[in-house]
């Protein structure tokens, strides 16, 4: 990517006003997730998410974004933003510094993750807080109120948004993540984009329910991967006349082959997060799905990859400590206690993590079909005069079709199922 040529230059100019705010006088390539969005849906491929737990693991996957010429998502979940070293306050700053240090020319976005809303206290506080991530740099938001009924959805949703600028992007949720089962229906889906769309909110993306998994599929209790991509195509086909595709969350554990299908079936943005953090701890991994390996009753650290032994070591003790199973999820928690202690890691340790999460970036952004992404992101922003890159869309049915008498409301599973 030529960063004095004149594509790069008038991107530079026409980045998000909070980017320019922030790093007027730098030159990272850091986007819209809108610009990222839409050049995925008009090459027909797929934005590699990465949600960057350690900062190590966005310095990894910028890496690969540039020497592949793909544009990719940095992201960080709501809940990770609790129990992670990296975090809604310091992830923008890493990035746009490891993006200098390599010398920019990689294109990229930063995004809010299932950004949970649950009940009303929860939506008052999302008001005042997402002014405060868009002044710190993020540039694309995952609204997820899909804990709650389809009605509420709609209404937390809209109210979150309308405090997003329409010129970041957004992803929404309908039908909460939670593995094989349960999938949201196309009538779901209608309801929630056609509500959305009558109040004037216009997403890039809807994140759904259909077979994916948070974290390990572990094998010995019955787990597998069992992403429905049937049931995704119905959905995408219905929605695309509102500008709308699909997210795909719950990647870690899914075979290469099959994410090299997703971008046939309507989906424009792919969320790996646990695949990452079992590289930054060395866990063995199942080479074509990212899959840690629990076959014994517990993770397996392996001596030349990932974090040190001995830090390995003072983790599990710690997770014992804390009453947690040696294979249980909540190992995803160790990266707060433990992230300095990974940032102060010599300099080999560190660099054997970056090269690796390089290596598993750049698989996955083949797999997705994104190489050359980058400069279709550059086209995209070069069409317009300045900065604002909102959609030009329009409702397309009055809002009295989207009241609370018209809601599918079907019956949920309970349980929470945050990432």
């Amino acid at each position: 990517m030529n960063v004095n040529g004149g594509a790069w230059q008038a991107m530079l100019e026409r980045r998000p006003l909070n980017v320019g705010a922030l790093w007027g006088n730098e030159g990272a390539g850091l986007v819209s997730g809108r610009d990222v969005f839409a050049a995925c849906r008009e090459m027909g491929c797929v934005a590699l998410a990465a949600n960057c737990r350690h900062p190590l693991t966005a310095k990894g996957v910028l890496r690969a974004a540039k020497k592949l010429g793909a544009a990719v998502v940095l992201e960080l979940a709501k809940s990770e933003n609790s129990y992670c070293y990296g975090t809604f306050d310091n992830l923008p700053h890493c990035a746009v510094k490891y993006s200098g240090e390599m010398g920019d020319g990689v294109v990229f976005a930063m995004h809010v993750d299932h950004y949970g809303i649950k009940n009303r206290g929860d939506l008052v506080k999302a008001v005042g807080h997402i002014p405060h991530l868009v002044s710190n740099g993020w540039t694309s938001f995952a609204v997820d109120a899909s804990h709650l009924d389809d009605y509420d959805n709609l209404m937390a949703t809209r109210d979150v948004a309308m405090s997003i600028p329409a010129y970041l992007g957004l992803e929404v949720e309908v039908g909460e993540i939670k593995g094989p089962g349960e999938l949201t229906t196309v009538e779901e889906a209608l309801y929630f984009i056609g509500g959305l769309n009558a109040w004037g909110i216009y997403p890039d993306l809807l994140a759904i329910s259909n077979g994916s998994l948070h974290g390990t599929y572990d094998a010995g209790s019955g787990q597998h991967e069992g992403i429905d991509l049937n049931r995704t195509r119905e959905i995408a086909d219905a929605i695309r006349p509102y500008g709308v595709s699909i997210a795909q969350h719950g990647i870690s554990g899914t075979p290469l082959d099959k994410v090299g299908e997703f971008h046939k079936f309507g989906i424009h943005k792919g969320n790996v997060a646990t695949l990452f953090q079992n590289v930054l701890f060395g866990l063995r991994m199942d080479p074509e799905t990212g899959n840690a390996d629990t076959s014994t009753g517990a993770y397996v650290k392996e001596a030349d990859r990932g974090i040190s032994e001995g830090l390995w070591e003072r983790m599990v003790a710690w997770a014992d400590q804390e009453k947690m199973s040696r294979k249980s999820g909540d190992y995803k928690r160790a990266n707060l206690p433990f992230g300095e202690a990974i940032q102060s890691e010599p300099e080999r340790i560190q660099d054997r993590i970056v090269d690796e999460t390089e290596e598993w970036a750049t698989r996955l952004i083949r797999a997705m079909r994104s190489e050359g992404s980058a400069e279709k992101v550059l086209e995209i922003i070069g069409r317009r005069s300045d900065h604002n890159g909102a959609p030009e869309r329009r409702p397309l049915h009055p809002r009295s079709e989207y009241g609370a008498d018209r809601a599918p409301n079907r019956q949920k599973t309970q349980g929470d199922f945050d990432d």
